[in-house]
């Protein structure tokens, strides 16, 4: 009967938690491991744990989605949906963007795809009653964050959520994936154009624009703008060929206002 990996590493965690040697391996057996390698597997165990009990992470905004209330009268609020590159654009360093515009709401998270933000997109945008959400989501998935995703999937996970906004009279502003580039790999790094290929982004950006004019939504076009004469993404906007930095959110500042505004007239 074959034995899990926990019921086979749980002795040796606890002989290495009591601060104990393991037991040599008898002859002919597979070397065990010590107690680094067992403190790393355990700590990577637990932080895995905590991820599967709440997979989508519908408790990163939930106090903060609670005590925001509903829309003051008059108040245009917007919801930006995404990863890590909505995630990381509220702060200081990245510019004011959010912090001169009180109505928009960030309501990114770091490694997402596009299935988890399904999952929180009644929480995180729904119940918030914005006029209009801002989506940005996809690289994760071609990345194969959560898992392999066609580019079928995630273009279904896309209008899943553009129908959902509908349906609760919520304007859709579709952005574009980001361009990568492999300007700033290391040498042992893998490319992030390997990663997230620019013929699968170039193929979702292209139905998505299709899509939004099709369904009266709006396409927002970062991709464009953020591209060199290579076809990738301006080694000067990113520090590692995928986030933006302060100049790349420069770019996407304006670009995100003129979408909104026209969803909003």
């Amino acid at each position: 009967m074959r034995r899990s990996a926990a019921f086979l590493i749980a002795p040796l965690l606890v002989a290495s938690l009591a601060g104990q040697q393991p037991a040599p391996p008898a002859t002919g057996t597979l070397p065990v491991p010590g107690g680094p390698e067992i403190a790393a597997a355990l700590k990577s165990l637990l932080a895995n744990d905590a991820r599967l009990r709440d997979w989508p992470n519908l408790g990163r905004y939930r106090e903060q989605n609670r005590t925001l209330g509903k829309p003051a009268a008059g108040e245009s609020r917007v919801v930006f949906m995404g990863d890590s590159i909505t995630d990381s654009w509220p702060q200081e360093r990245f510019g004011d963007f959010f912090a001169r515009n009180k109505s928009y709401l960030g309501r990114g998270i770091s490694g997402q795809t596009t299935p988890q933000m399904l999952i929180r997109f009644r929480p995180d945008v729904i119940d918030l009653q914005p006029r209009a959400v801002v989506i940005l989501a996809g690289t994760n998935d071609i990345a194969g964050n959560t898992g392999p995703m066609s580019n079928e999937d995630i273009q279904g996970n896309i209008m899943s959520m553009a129908e959902l906004a509908r349906a609760h009279k919520i304007k859709v502003i579709l952005s574009s994936i980001l361009p990568t580039s492999n300007y700033h790999v290391g040498s042992t790094g893998v490319p992030q154009t390997q990663t997230r290929p620019m013929e699968r982004i170039r193929a979702i950006n292209d139905w998505m624009k299709k899509y939004a004019a099709a369904e009266g939504h709006i396409y927002l076009d970062y991709f464009s703008a953020m591209l060199d004469q290579s076809g990738l993404l301006r080694t000067e906007l990113s520090g590692d060929d995928l986030h933006p930095n302060a100049q790349g959110y420069a770019i996407m500042a304006p670009l995100a206002d003129a979408a909104i505004k026209q969803a909003l007239k």
